[in-house]
């Protein structure tokens, strides 16, 4: 532990603590020092010389993290974009012994250095990179435009790395994502349908943890993961309830969900793993969000690893959603339009089924969309 009045521009922790780490690092025989911290050129220069290991920073360490769990091309993409923009302010050389010769008749003197080399090979990488994001974001504005021209709303999970996103995505979805304690287990967004109480449908969204301080070069290189985000209609922020630094991590999230924008969207708080609770616990967790206000945001006490609170977390989407509302309808159907009955049966709740003669009446409650494409089978009402 250190106290200073600000930190040493030179080396952050200043040249006493240095040695200190030093005598540490090689009496212990360390392979690494890592700083929670984001450290400057310089500053990684003057450490990594006075240390006698390998010196990571906070960022350098999400990287590589990130770096081992990018599964698709879009999130290896985006992991290299955001390694590459790191390295390079922080490319060392070697002086004369990095220099090429120089070209030409008479040239003596030092040519190109290796290190000049290296960061036109690395600026040249970054910008492909970013064409390559680019092409990504395209297809995705596309394949995000084809889904809008079906009315189908997207529900994004979000929160804390480790909050159990993933699993409860695999616990309302029925899919097979890898759900895993590891921090930033997911980095690609996972889309499925789910089908609401209401018979409604909705595409749920997995997406990337946040974490406190996250570095800006990874904001803007997950750019296009986050976009999900942006996008969806209600947010469900998934939170550790077990975690003794919940509130903390609800900041966190809510300044990341500021920095996108989407603070204003209508948004649902679970409070997961309440089977990591005990019975004392769970009675004061169940009775805090039974006596909370209504506000903006519903709280739904679940457990995703069990499926407990998962019927009302549905519910509790159905009521969040403004788009597709839920819309009361009478209609007379013919028998033999099968396709008509078969979309009314998958797609709406039916109250009451009526027979009349080669008719059949049913006054059901279901999506407007659906209900407006049936509009040549709505029963006049009697005067």
């Amino acid at each position: 532990m250190q106290r200073r009045p600000k930190p040493d521009p030179a080396t952050l922790i200043g040249s006493g603590k240095v040695e200190e780490i030093a005598g540490i690092a090689a009496s212990t025989q360390a392979d690494l020092v890592l700083f929670d911290h984001d450290l400057s050129p310089t500053q990684l220069r003057n450490l990594e010389a006075a240390l006698p290991c390998r010196v990571l920073d906070r960022t350098q360490l999400i990287l590589d993290i990130f770096a081992r769990h990018a599964r698709t091309r879009e999130g290896q993409l985006q992991v290299e974009l955001a390694q590459l923009e790191y390295m390079l302010p922080r490319l060392t050389g070697r002086g004369k012994a990095m220099s090429q010769l120089g070209g030409g008749i008479g040239t003596r003197g030092p040519g190109e250095t290796q290190l000049e080399t290296d960061r036109r090979r690395i600026q040249r990488r970054i910008d492909q990179l970013k064409l390559d994001l680019e092409g990504v974001r395209r297809v995705r504005r596309q394949q995000r435009q084809r889904r809008e021209a079906v009315p189908v709303p997207t529900v994004a999970l979000v929160g804390y790395t480790n909050a159990g996103k993933s699993t409860l995505f695999n616990c309302v979805t029925g899919a097979q994502v890898l759900s895993s304690s590891r921090m930033f287990a997911t980095l690609d967004p996972k889309l499925r349908a789910v089908e609401l109480p209401s018979r409604r449908r909705v595409l749920l969204s997995d997406t990337v943890g946040f974490i406190r301080n996250l570095p800006h070069t990874l904001v803007t290189s997950f750019r296009a993961t986050l976009e999900e985000v942006e996008q969806a209609e209600v947010l469900i922020h998934v939170r550790d309830a077990s975690s003794s630094y919940g509130e903390e991590q609800k900041a966190q999230v809510e300044k990341v969900l500021g920095e996108l924008e989407s603070l204003a969207k209508p948004r649902i708080e679970v409070l997961n793993k309440i089977d990591l609770l005990s019975e004392d616990e769970r009675a004061a967790l169940l009775s805090r969000t039974n006596t909370c206000p209504k506000g903006e945001s519903a709280v739904t006490p679940a457990s995703a690893l069990t499926g407990e609170g998962v019927e009302s977390l549905l519910a509790a989407i159905d009521a969040a959603l403004r788009s597709d509302p839920v819309v009361d309808a009478e209609f007379r159907i013919p028998q033999h339009e099968g396709a008509a009955l078969a979309a009314v049966e998958a797609g709406m709740i039916i109250h009451t089924r009526e027979y009349e003669g080669n008719l059949v009446r049913l006054t059901v409650s279901g999506p407007a969309s659906l209900v407006g494409r049936m509009r040549r089978f709505r029963a006049e009402k009697s005067a």
